[in-house]
């Protein structure tokens, strides 16, 4: 199994702090908030691991090929657009393999990249937390709803009725780049993570959920976001 790190955003919400710095780059707890997935996905035993970049790509690369050498950059020229485009600029990287999606500015433990992997659905499957509590975990959440089956029936942001939020790590497969190849033709590059699930789930192919409540993981659009963090990981 790969590992996919989503790194092309401008962070435009964190501005001023994002003018000079990518996102992904900033400080959270003495090093950089793209450190978090790179050593969760390591600690999973995933060595594999593609970053997507886009805002400030040469900053972005030059600061982790010197931390993280065995890195590969995938580039996405469309990163004002939907962020399912970032994972479809990885379809020759995966070629036929399994990966798992983290986000770039998500800081999370590793054990939910462990708690994922080790699960027994070959399909694809969201880890979901079903006990969030923290404001970086709510504020402006996707959520969550799950059938009986414990798979995705409804994704959004507007739901009324939930029982998880979206964590923002995931286990994809393959047949998720001709789904998203189909989103953009009828898009444009306005393609979401939330509507490829829902793309795929309204075409038989749900994805799956993998509780990981307990973990700490966080996700940081904001300043109010990136000051509350802060003291969680300093």
């Amino acid at each position: 199994m790969k590992g996919l790190i989503l790194a092309a955003g401008d962070g435009g919400r964190l501005r001023p702090l994002t003018l000079e710095t990518p996102k992904v780059l900033l400080d959270a707890g003495g090093v950089p908030l793209i450190h978090y997935p790179i050593h969760a996905l390591r600690s999973a035993g995933i060595s594999e691991i593609a970053v997507v970049v886009g805002y400030q790509r040469a900053k972005v690369e030059a600061t982790l090929s010197e931390m993280y050498p065995e890195l590969t950059f995938l580039f996405n020229e469309d990163y004002s657009g939907g962020n399912a485009l970032s994972i479809g600029v990885a379809r020759d990287f995966m070629q036929d393999d399994s990966f798992v999606v983290c986000m770039g500015d998500h800081p999370i433990d590793p054990e939910i990249v462990q708690r994922l992997a080790s699960q027994s659905w070959a399909g694809c499957v969201l880890c979901i937390d079903s006990a969030a509590w923290h404001p970086s975990q709510l504020d402006d959440a996707t959520r969550v709803f799950t059938d009986v089956g414990g798979f995705v029936a409804e994704i959004g942001k507007d739901l009324k009725v939930w029982s998880a939020v979206d964590t923002g790590v995931f286990q994809m497969t393959p047949k998720v780049f001709p789904a998203i190849e189909h989103l953009m033709r009828r898009q444009g590059i306005d393609v979401s993570i939330t509507d490829l699930v829902r793309y795929l789930g309204s075409g038989g192919h749900p994805f799956a959920t993998c509780d990981v409540s307990g973990n700490f993981w966080a996700d940081v659009d904001t300043l109010e976001d990136y000051q509350a963090i802060e003291g969680l990981l300093n």
